[in-house]
């Protein structure tokens, strides 16, 4: 007989505080959320965070005023993470510990894992880039060259923060100047294995950490092909044996500027491909100007919260005869949980689910640590 205790309001409020501890992403960005229900695929129009300069005060002319425009962008809810159990467990269960060792835990985990990684698929959207593809950050000068490229675009020193790889936290986690207590004024890196606060950033770990890898296979001696106007947003490029195709993410060096390919090109065509289309937007190109592909790598992220949106809105509860749920959020994370009854097998079924969507808002606040 089913424990009556355990409601799905219980397994609800047990579940939220875990989802909220195990995820990494979407804490550390910018979090649009409203009580009103939405389903999967709707549109949301996000507001982004105002961006405004400082000057310095001239007395002679007095000051400058800058227009606060309110900007919006579209972020589509996209992902339904979901984690679906039968009922033998749960029900089973004869208290709430036994119900968060067998259900509760290990779904948050897994929607937890979910939702890090599609916010982590972001990566691919950002153009600046330091670092060696293919080999994993692990020295102080890594975290300076992030740093760096963040002060080069001007990104605010405030709330910085990064996310590496397993491989890269490890690395970092046994540099003697971060673990060396007396130098450091601190025993956390030896007791928690986290480096911390580190060149102004806070530095954090996730598994979810992406793997891109480029489409092209083979290319040597890449040059631009035609002629490219300022402004142009897509440019055409040839090689000796370039075989394969750009895909979104890919990174293209040209004049020492990077530049992101914003969605897959064309298969390679007699060693060319066509309207590869990248952003920023480029400046005047000679024909046949060099260009450099960077290779696949591991892309940990530098950023500003501000760089990238994450948006969530609680779930309707669902109609029909034997279906239960209960929905809760708290502090921009939203969750439902689910009891219906399949009719084919005689037997019920649990479900944990999180509706959300992720939205890169400003590409220059962020940096990927190549790896």
């Amino acid at each position: 007989m089913a424990n009556t205790f355990i409601t799905l309001k219980t397994i609800a409020r047990e579940a939220l505080p875990r989802l909220i501890d195990n995820l990494v992403f979407p804490n550390l960005v910018h979090r649009d959320y409203s009580e009103d229900f939405h389903d999967l695929g709707d549109t949301i129009r996000v507001r982004k965070p105002v961006i405004l300069t400082a000057s310095d005060f001239d007395a002679a002319n007095g000051v400058n005023y800058q227009d606060i425009q309110e900007d919006a962008v579209e972020v589509k809810l996209d992902h339904l993470a979901t984690v679906d159990a039968t009922a033998s467990a749960i029900e089973t269960a004869v208290n709430i510990d036994d119900l968060n060792r067998v259900f509760i835990e290990p779904a948050a985990a897994a929607l937890a894992e979910k939702i890090n990684g599609d916010g982590l698929s972001l990566y691919a959207d950002i153009p600046t880039a330091v670092g060696t593809a293919g080999t994993t950050p692990s020295a102080l000068s890594d975290l300076a060259a992030a740093r760096r490229a963040l002060n080069v675009n001007k990104v605010p020193g405030f709330g910085r923060v990064a996310v590496w790889d397993p491989e890269a936290d490890t690395a970092f986690a046994q540099i003697p100047a971060i673990v060396n207590a007396e130098k450091s004024g601190s025993c956390e890196a030896l007791r928690e294995g986290s480096i911390g606060r580190v060149f102004g950033m806070e530095h954090y770990m996730s598994q979810g950490v992406k793997k891109h890898a480029t489409g092209i296979t083979a290319a040597t001696a890449v040059k631009v092909n035609g002629a490219v106007s300022a402004g142009a947003t897509q440019l055409s490029i040839d090689g000796t044996s370039l075989t394969g195709k750009l895909v979104k993410g890919d990174i293209l060096t040209i004049g020492g500027k990077n530049y992101v390919v914003t969605e897959d090109s064309a298969s390679a065509t007699s060693n060319a491909i066509a309207g590869v289309k990248v952003y920023p937007a480029l400046p005047q190109i000679a024909d046949n100007a060099d260009v450099t592909l960077v290779a696949s790598h591991t892309a940990n992220l530098a950023f500003h919260p501000m760089a990238f949106a994450y948006v969530t809105r609680p779930l309707h509860n669902p109609d029909g005869e034997g279906v239960a749920s209960y929905v809760t959020s708290f502090n921009g994370i939203s969750l439902r949980v689910t009891k219906g009854y399949d009719q084919k097998y005689k037997r019920s079924v649990y479900s944990m689910d999180v509706l959300y969507g992720f939205k890169t808002v400003y590409p220059e606040l962020a940096v990927r640590v190549l790896g």
